[in-house]
């Protein structure tokens, strides 16, 4: 089984030469509050979109981080390449001031199947035909927090594209699906993030997950709900190893940027 490795050097101000496997960064913004690193999301990606409403918060929350500058020249240098999704939140004056500055918008109002970073998710994966999903990395800010089914339908999306690195992001923390198809390495930014973590079957039992470089090491261990799930683990080593016969998400918390 090939191992897949991880980490969160988009936390970085600069992203090391050294970093492997070389990855095209894409930025969905969501509405809820964006984490103050959001900028530095921003800078790596080479795609924005912002999902309906998520582009109130770009226009609203990014002129505060930078405070000694006038919110319109924030607001211009901060222009999403898309918005996109069923249109029922973004409020009437952000989508005239976006669209003035050339913003692509897709009104999916007839899709009510899907949830908006789902269509923002398949938006991404048809623009970049020829790049190879193991290539790709979509960084979703505003991903946690707030309502419930929304944190739940946005863990589905992590499941529906499970071939797609996605990762979830909020002040505190992130969340990413670690396939069962691969054996995993997530090598630990020990400056921006930890040392909290955690394993959590999502779907089904787990199964047997083994592990490495935790405080509580798995080995051949199911975890279920109503039985064992690995929360409150800590990261004990700069390199931590996975491996698991069923799809799991490993989350670890963000130090204050």
């Amino acid at each position: 089984m090939e191992f897949m490795t991880h980490s969160s050097t988009f936390l970085l101000p600069t992203i090391p030469d050294g970093h492997r496997p070389s990855l095209t960064y894409a930025l969905v913004v969501l509405n809820q509050r964006l984490p103050t690193f959001a900028p530095l999301l921003w800078e790596h990606a080479k795609l924005r979109l912002c999902a309906d409403g998520g582009a109130n918060r770009l226009y609203d929350e990014f002129p505060p981080f930078f405070p000694h500058e006038h919110a319109s020249d924030v607001r211009n240098r901060y222009k999403p390449d898309v918005i996109k999704g069923d249109m029922d939140s973004i409020r009437t004056e952000v989508l005239d001031f976006y669209t003035s500055m050339g913003t692509k918008i897709v009104d999916e109002s007839h899709d009510q199947d899907t949830t908006d970073l789902h269509k923002c998710v398949a938006y991404i994966r048809d623009f970049m035909p020829n790049l190879a999903n193991s290539n790709l990395c979509i960084l979703v800010a505003g991903a946690l927090g707030g309502r419930f089914d929304h944190e739940m339908g946005n863990i589905n999306v992590l499941c529906r594209f499970s071939t797609i690195r996605i990762v979830l992001l909020s002040e505190d923390c992130l969340i990413h699906l670690l396939p069962k198809t691969h054996q995993h390495e997530i090598h630990i930014q020990s400056s921006v993030e930890g040392p909290h973590c955690g394993l959590i079957p999502i779907g089904m039992p787990s199964g047997k997950t083994t592990t490495s470089g935790l405080e509580w090491d798995l080995n051949e261990t199911e975890m279920r709900f109503g039985g064992l799930v690995s929360t409150s683990n800590l990261v004990k080593e700069e390199k931590i190893t996975v491996r698991s016969v069923s799809d799991i998400l490993w989350t670890i918390s963000i130090k204050k940027l």
